[in-house]
């Protein structure tokens, strides 16, 4: 088991979401992560995409949030890990959910499905719309949906995914300098795309015509309706394993538990796996744990429960899981210090959170 305390108010660094490659698609060992970045230490962070079935390889599955910009939609209710600008102070686990809108200048209006992923495939589920076979959470299982609107910003990279449909290119206020059929275009660097699919591309084409103008707006909450602050970096996770001091895990409303197959759960969080998991002490202490696993001359891993208890066995008044199995990573300066379960070594992964001097 491999430890990181961050005390807020001894250390003068900042703690950062990381994204591999510095873009949303593909991926990036934490130790290339921690060497580009500088990285006091480092661990890996939320749920991706790993192959292309499932949507654009490493976009992250579920929400992301660097320096206060929404780069991937939520999961929506599940729990995440919220890191405030600067040193960590103010650190949180908490349930998130988002809502996106595009409103045209003609005042019409349709939810934005996402950000920055392929349309029609949604890892993870959990969002709105029409999307199946469920809205609901449904971890490590791709919904579809023939009719969404995706909007492509920047760090998604120079362009969008290609495919059948419709594009509106809208500059920096919102006004639609070209719309297009067919989808797989430059994205603007100081703009954005608005990628349509089946009833959504209809909607561009009848709400987003050259020189109008469409604003989308982000609004990123917690359960108790709360908004983030400005700067805010959310890293993704689930289920919650620790509230108040106590155990909490919420497996299954966070989708976790398949009612049809109930060996999912088993495999997932009743056996012994690898784990990352991040945590808040009651004195502020931010607690990043990476358990090995699934090696039994040295480590077997943990469960679930198991990983609440470490948690609050270490202090952890509020404790969630994040990525883990052949993800669980942790450097300490560009050197790896666990031992990754992948019979190949390292894994490549989305997204990391990053200690910096």
């Amino acid at each position: 088991m491999h430890v990181l305390e961050v005390n807020p108010d001894r250390f003068d660094g900042t703690l950062l979401p990381e994204l591999a490659t510095e873009i949303v698609p593909e991926r990036e060992p934490l130790t290339s992560i921690s060497a580009r970045t500088g990285s006091l230490a480092a661990i890996n962070g939320g749920y991706f995409v790993i192959g292309a079935n499932d949507g654009t390889p490493g976009d992250l599955a579920g929400i992301s949030v660097l320096d206060g910009e929404l780069v991937s939609e939520a999961v929506d209710g599940r729990t995440s890990l919220i890191l405030p600008e600067g040193d960590g102070k103010g650190a949180d686990v908490a349930a998130l959910s988002d809502t996106l809108k595009a409103v045209s200048s003609d005042g019409a209006r349709r939810e934005v499905d996402g950000r920055n992923r392929k349309p029609g495939l949604i890892r993870g589920c959990g969002g709105e719309g029409g999307d199946q076979p469920t809205e609901r959470p449904k971890h490590d299982f791709t919904c579809t949906d023939e009719s969404e609107l995706i909007q492509f910003t920047p760090i998604f990279g120079t362009t969008t995914e290609p495919g059948e449909g419709a594009e509106a290119i809208l500059d920096s206020s919102g006004r639609v300098i070209e719309l297009r059929e067919g989808r797989g275009g430059p994205i603007p660097p100081d703009g954005s795309v608005l990628s349509g699919t089946g009833e959504g591309a209809d909607w561009l084409r009848a709400h987003a015509k050259p020189r109008a103008t469409v604003r989308v707006s982000t609004k990123v909450s917690t359960g108790g309706g709360e908004s983030l602050a400005r700067g805010t970096g959310v890293v993704n996770g689930g289920p919650r394993l620790v509230s108040k001091g106590a155990t909490d895990i919420t497996a299954y409303a966070e989708g976790f538990v398949y009612p049809e197959n109930p060996e999912f759960y088993y495999r997932f969080g009743i056996r012994r796996n690898p784990r990352t998991l991040a945590g808040v002490t009651s004195n502020g202490n931010l607690l990043l744990v990476a358990v090995d696993g699934r090696r039994p001359d040295y480590s077997v891993g943990a469960s679930f429960v198991e990983g609440a208890r470490i948690m609050k066995a270490l202090g952890a008044e509020e404790a969630v899981n994040l990525d883990g199995g052949g993800s669980t990573t942790v450097t300490v300066g560009p050197a790896l210090v666990n031992r990754p379960s992948d019979a190949t070594g390292e894994r490549p992964i989305g997204d990391a959170i990053t200690i910096l001097p």
